[in-house]
């Protein structure tokens, strides 16, 4: 269990160094232009995130995420008392992450984020890049796919949603810590947290919905031939 939660702490710890870190040097070297430094930051982040995955999926799963986690405890992957601790762990390490990222560039430790990410749009698009990433995670039939599926999930919401993908409520409390490139708002967080469990119950409506029909499809001789029975 140890390693579990260390595992959870590492993962998350380290993925919020990338999206803060990457952030912050990406704004520096992008002059100004938003389209760079986003696009630079999407790189590492989902980069991290595939090695992560890759590295620590043996030992905990290598959620990363409340959202997720609370999606394995409602299919009876993980227990309710295993899913607090590593929640726990999840929030503790993206705060971790963020002041290693600051000390790193020589910011001050603890921050505030004064970056507005606010209204129905950004809500909407919470939802969306959570119950995606949900499907993408529990339809992965191994972690080897997870590590490429996730950060392809992860790389192409980045884009097409108006929040940029948070979609994980642990790196959202950290970023509140950063007032940097990936920061958002204190006052923000609980909405975009709010659209992110929202979008994990969407998530988990759409696995039971595909799992039913996959039930009830009926391989046939005829069928797998292309035949009409």
């Amino acid at each position: 269990m140890r390693r579990e939660i260390l595992a959870e702490f590492l993962g998350s710890l380290l993925l919020a160094t990338a999206v803060i870190g990457s952030g912050i040097m990406a704004e520096r070297l992008a002059a100004g232009n938003s389209a760079v430094a986003l696009l630079a930051n999407t790189a590492a982040t989902v980069t991290v995130l595939g090695a992560l995955i890759a590295m620590f999926a043996p030992i905990s799963g290598a959620h990363f995420n409340p959202a997720v986690t609370l999606v394995a405890v409602l299919q009876k992957k993980v227990s309710s008392s295993r899913a607090v601790i590593y929640m726990f762990g999840q929030v503790a390490g993206c705060i971790a992450g963020a002041f290693l990222a600051h000390v790193m560039f020589e910011l001050p430790v603890i921050q505030a984020s004064t970056h507005a990410r606010a209204g129905i749009a950004q809500w909407i698009a919470e939802i969306v890049a959570t119950a995606g990433l949900v499907l993408v995670v529990f339809t992965s039939p191994s972690a080897k796919e997870a590590a490429w599926r996730v950060p392809a999930w992860i790389a192409g919401a980045y884009w097409f949603t108006a929040s940029t993908s948070f979609a994980n409520p642990a790196i959202t409390i950290g970023r509140s810590f950063s007032d940097t490139f990936a920061g958002i708002r204190p006052q923000d967080a609980p909405g975009f947290i709010a659209a992110q469990f929202a979008g994990a119950a969407v998530g988990m409506v759409l696995l039971h919905a595909l799992a039913e029909r996959r039930e009830r499809t009926v391989l046939t001789p005829a069928s797998v031939a292309g035949k009409p029975e």
